[in-house]
């Protein structure tokens, strides 16, 4: 894929793997605080939703196999959710979410509810990642069903692609630091190609896929499935939809983990100003476990970054690594420690002159398999986050930002500075909010789950998380450790109190440590 800067994710066939750009750049994770801005919309028209609605039942048969992976098990079923296109209009048009689930496995007796999962993004399908994850909560799944779908726009929900593969792969030469003036024209013209893409493919979707419309789907969600309340598991993304349905829904929130927390007071530039710090970091652990000191190894790789700007490498597939690819490929090992043996390699084939293993990485991160095939995964991210995110920095505005970018980040700052201008660049529709709105006054305490060495959504956010939902609600749980989330990633101490909470209720003395 080209440009793939604004990193976020999702948890797919036990590995993390990124939502970015399907076109022009971008930048996931959130830091600094924003207030003087429009928070996000906190309320649509509230009349009553219609019976056709609330009265629907799901009709749960076996799920298909589609392009992207295989049908699952026979444990997991499948079906489709009428919610409105538009919720100011809820007897009005209407659109299908996709929905996987596995029932729970100890008996009528000891079943709490529903448990919905969102594993971030935005962008990401739950119905392809669910039965992979599942292993991963089979604790969990005695006494709740495993639920999870494809929020709308995304996979099997009116999933939005919005360029083609031959696009995708033409548009890699686009250059996502543009150095001179013929760059800067090119990059922002790719950026609005991107978008004008997208409105032709989702057409009056594209009005109708923001945060605060999955937030109102999953509550309709939680009323058809039959739960009284909101159980809720969400990951990077998901953490701060998880925010805007506490704060749309106090009084229907149950019980909800929100792991690798984004911070919920950042505005679209303070997130990626966020990620650029939050990578360092993590290359800067990265480093020091290989005996480098981080400062020079940090340039080092600077420098590599910048002969490819300039003379991309040969690869044995016969494509070229260039620059953004490259940084591509580094960024995703650092979602996971247990990956940090796989970048050593692929840096030292680069640096010898081969980019084969850099690219491979990128192709992972961007979901191109041998064939030439993207996912649209990328495509749905932008489509939401576009929709989402109000401020749009113009070229002068980046320009002014570069210097600190590259002050928080020598390898990663650049990017992402440039792709705070590129990423909404000249989009059909305007965003909704500065920074989204997640006070929840009232709803019952939430388990929120911070990693010191989280790259993508840096440790900072669970504490900003906490404060914006209010005393007594936000409690928060921290893990010494490394990679993108904690629950499932090693740790007996966040594993087993995160499933005391979900399972008997057991909520932590907030500040609580596992190390």
């Amino acid at each position: 894929m080209l440009r793939c800067v604004r990193w976020a994710t999702a948890v797919a066939a036990g590995l993390l793997v990124a939502g970015c750009s399907g076109g022009s750049s971008g930048g996931g994770g959130d830091e600094g605080k924003a207030r003087s801005g429009q928070r996000s919309p906190s309320s649509v028209a509230s009349a009553a939703l219609p019976a056709s609605l609330t009265s629907q039942k799901l009709d749960w048969g076996r799920c298909k196999a589609t392009s992207d992976s295989a049908a699952p098990g026979d444990e997991w079923r499948c079906a489709t959710l009428k919610v409105p296109l538009d919720w100011a209009k809820p007897d009005g048009a209407t659109i299908g979410l996709a929905l996987i689930r596995a029932q729970a496995s100890g008996g009528s007796g000891k079943r709490i509810g529903s448990l919905l999962f969102n594993f971030g993004g935005p962008g990401g399908s739950g119905v392809s990642t669910m039965p992979y994850y599942a292993s991963t909560v089979s604790a969990l799944r005695a006494r709740y069903d495993l639920v999870s779908w494809d929020p709308r726009g995304v996979g099997a929900s009116e999933g939005i692609r919005c360029r083609s593969d031959k696009d995708i792969q033409s548009a890699e030469s686009i250059d996502a630091t543009p150095d001179t003036p013929a760059e800067e024209t090119a990059y922002f013209q790719d950026a609005a190609d991107f978008g004008k893409g997208c409105e032709k493919a989702a057409g009056t979707l594209i009005a109708h896929v923001s945060t605060t419309d999955t937030a109102r789907d999953m509550d309709l969600m939680r009323q058809v499935l039959g739960d009284t309340k909101m159980h809720y598991f969400g990951i990077s993304y998901g953490t701060e939809l998880g925010g805007v349905y506490a704060h749309l829904f106090p009084k229907k929130v149950g019980r909800l983990i929100l792991d690798a927390v984004v911070d919920p007071t950042a505005d679209s530039v303070g997130q990626e100003k966020n990620q650029a710090a939050g990578f360092q970091r993590a290359l800067d652990d990265y480093l020091k476990s290989t005996g480098q000191d981080p400062d020079q190894g940090s340039r080092k790789i600077a420098g590599l970054l910048k002969r490819l700007d300039a003379t991309p490498l040969p690869t044995s597939s016969g494509r070229k690594l260039t620059q953004s690819l490259a940084v591509t490929g580094i960024v995703l090992p650092l979602y996971s420690q247990d990956s940090w043996p796989t970048l050593t390699s692929a840096l030292k084939a680069a640096g010898e002159g081969d980019g084969s293993e850099l690219l491979s990485l990128a192709d992972q991160y961007n979901e191109r398999d041998s064939s030439g095939h993207y996912g649209t995964t990328t495509h749905s991210q932008r489509v939401i986050s576009c929709l989402d995110d109000k401020e749009r920095p113009t070229l002068a505005e980046t320009k002014k930002r570069l210097a600190e970018f590259e002050k928080i980040s020598p390898v990663f700052g650049d990017f992402l500075g440039w792709d705070s201008a590129g990423w909404c660049h000249d989009w059909p529709v305007a965003g909704q909010w500065d920074t989204p709105e997640v006070s929840a006054p009232g709803a019952a305490p939430i388990l929120l789950v911070g990693n010191t060495g989280d790259p993508a959504t840096p440790y900072e956010g669970a504490r900003k998380m906490a404060d914006e939902l209010g005393r007594g609600v936000g409690v928060e749980l921290t893990w010494k450790g490394e990679g993108h989330g904690a629950y499932g990633s090693g740790s007996d101490c966040v594993d087993s109190t995160v499933n005391a909470y979900l399972l008997s209720g057991s909520i932590p003395k907030d500040g609580k440590v596992c190390s």
